[in-house]
C-alpha cells in the first residue's frame, strides 16, 4: 500500500508516468486477482424515488410533487424481483432517497397507505418479502445509518453499501454539490462505515470523482476507507465512480472526468487499498470500459438483463456477453458472483445471520458446475 505523500504526487501524471502506474496497479490486481473480472447479476429494485437531500447532480430523486414521485409497492418489488430471478439474477439490489419522511408530507402520506411511518421499517419488510418469495439475495444501499438500524437490517440483507462519496466538508457549502444534504456530511457517511464494521457487514462503499473534490480529497478519501477495512476488516469492494452531467440539474454544465482521470484514480485507489478489497467501476458510464481493466480494477459490480440503472438511466448497461467479449479480447475472463464475496460467506456466523447462511450456501453450490468459481482470496479455483 503506498503512502498519502506517494499518492498525492500522481496528481498530474500522464503519457508515460500514467502509464507505469497503471501497470503498478495492473500488477498488484493480478497478484491478487489473477486475470479473473468479476460481477453480480442483479435486478434493480428503487423503492422510493424521493429523499430528502438534494445533491447538485442527480436526476433519480424526483420531488414529492412530481407526478413520477412514488414508493414501489409489495406487488411491484415482488414483481420485478421474480423477473428477474426467471432471468437468473442472483441480487436485488435495494436503492432507495434517504429519509423523504422527514422532510415531506407527500412522503409521510404514501408511506401511512402501505401502513407505514418510516422508510427503513419498509425497507427491512421489502428485503424479507424479496427473501421469502424468491430466490433473490438482498443488497441494500439506503444511504447513512444508525448502528441501530444498521442492526436491524442485516438478517434481511447479504450485504450492504453506502458510497462515501468524499470526506471533504468543502462540498457542503452553498453552491456545491451536497449543499443542504444532511445525510452527506461525511461524519455521518463515516460513522455508517465504522457502525458497519462493528457489526461485521460485508460492504461496499467508494468515491464519486468530478463532484467538486480536489485530488488530494480523492486521496483521503480512499485512506479513510482503507483505516476502517484495516480496524475491521468489512469492506469487501470499493468503487470508483465518474461524474456524469445530466440536463436539468444544478450541475449540468459541470465539466466530466475524461478517461485518463478515471485511469488515474483507479490506479491509485488499487495501490493504497489493501489488495483483498475488490475494486471495481461502472461499465455504462464509459464508452471504452474496457481501459479500466489494464488500471487495476478486478470487478464491473451489478449489471442487469433486466432494469436500467435507475441512478443514470440515460446510461444503458452493456450486454454481459458484450463484457464478457470485451474482457477477453484484452486477456481477461468474466466471472460471475454472488452479492457477498466468498471471503465472507466462508465466515460462517459472522457477516451472514443465520437465516442467510443456508439460503447463499445453496445458490454459491450452483456455480460448482460452473468451470470456474471465485474463491475465498478472490482469485479463482478450477
Amino acid at each position: 500500500m503506498i503512502s498519502v505523500t506517494e499518492a498525492i504526487s500522481y496528481e498530474f501524471a500522464t503519457g508515460p508516468d500514467l502509464y507505469a502506474l497503471c501497470q503498478q496497479a495492473a500488477n498488484t490486481r493480478y497478484q491478487a486477482w489473477g486475470n479473473a473480472i468479476s460481477y453480480s447479476k442483479k435486478v434493480f429494485i428503487p423503492l422510493t424515488n424521493m429523499c430528502r437531500d438534494t445533491c447538485g447532480y442527480c436526476t433519480f430523486v424526483q420531488s414529492p410533487d412530481s407526478i413520477h414521485a412514488n414508493y414501489m409497492t409489495p406487488e411491484q418489488v415482488l414483481k420485478t424481483a421474480q423477473e428477474g430471478a426467471a432471468l437468473d439474477c442472483k441480487e436485488a439490489l435495494f436503492s432507495l432517497g434517504e429519509r423523504p419522511e422527514l422532510r415531506y408530507q407527500q412522503a409521510r402520506d404514501k408511506l401511512a397507505e402501505l401502513g407505514y411511518d418510516n422508510t427503513l421499517d419498509y425497507l427491512h419488510d421489502q428485503c424479507a418479502n424479496v427473501l421469502d418469495n424468491t430466490s433473490l439475495l438482498p443488497h441494500v444501499n439506503a444511504g447513512a445509518l444508525t448502528y441501530a438500524e444498521l442492526k436491524r437490517l442485516k438478517p434481511v440483507a447479504a450485504s450492504m453499501g453506502m458510497m462515501l462519496e468524499n470526506v471533504t466538508t468543502e462540498l457542503l457549502k452553498q453552491g456545491q454539490a451536497h449543499y443542504a444534504c444532511p445525510d452527506k456530511t461525511p461524519k455521518r457517511r463515516l460513522n455508517t462505515l465504522e457502525y458497519a464494521g462493528r457489526l461485521d457487514i460485508a460492504f461496499t462503499t467508494g468515491i464519486l470523482i468530478g463532484i467538486g473534490e480536489s485530488w488530494e480529497d480523492r486521496v483521503r478519501s480512499l485512506v479513510a476507507i482503507r483505516d476502517r477495512h484495516l480496524t475491521y476488516g468489512h469492506i469487501q469492494e470499493v468503487i470508483i465512480q465518474n461524474f456524469r452531467a445530466k440536463p436539468g440539474t444544478q450541475m449540468a454544465g459541470c465539466q466530466e472526468p475524461d478517461l485518463d482521470d478515471m485511469k488515474r484514480t483507479i490506479a491509485v485507489a488499487r495501490l493504497i487499498l489493501p489488495s483483498e478489497i475488490s475494486l471495481q467501476a461502472p461499465p455504462n458510464l464509459e464508452e471504452e470500459y474496457g481501459s479500466y481493466l489494464h488500471a487495476g480494477i478486478n470487478d464491473w459490480g451489478g449489471i442487469s438483463p433486466l432494469t436500467k440503472d435507475f441512478i443514470n438511466p440515460e446510461r444503458a448497461w452493456p450486454q454481459i456477453s458484450s463484457v464478457a467479449k470485451a474482457c477477453e479480447g484484452l486477456g481477461y475472463s468474466l466471472h460471475e458472483r454472488l452479492t457477498i464475496y466468498p471471503r465472507y460467506q466462508q465466515a460462517q456466523g459472522k457477516y451472514l445471520t443465520e437465516n442467510l447462511i443456508q439460503r447463499v450456501a445453496s445458490i454459491s453450490a450452483s456455480y460448482s458446475s460452473s468451470a470456474h468459481s471465485l474463491c475465498a482470496t478472490g482469485g479463482l479455483v478450477a
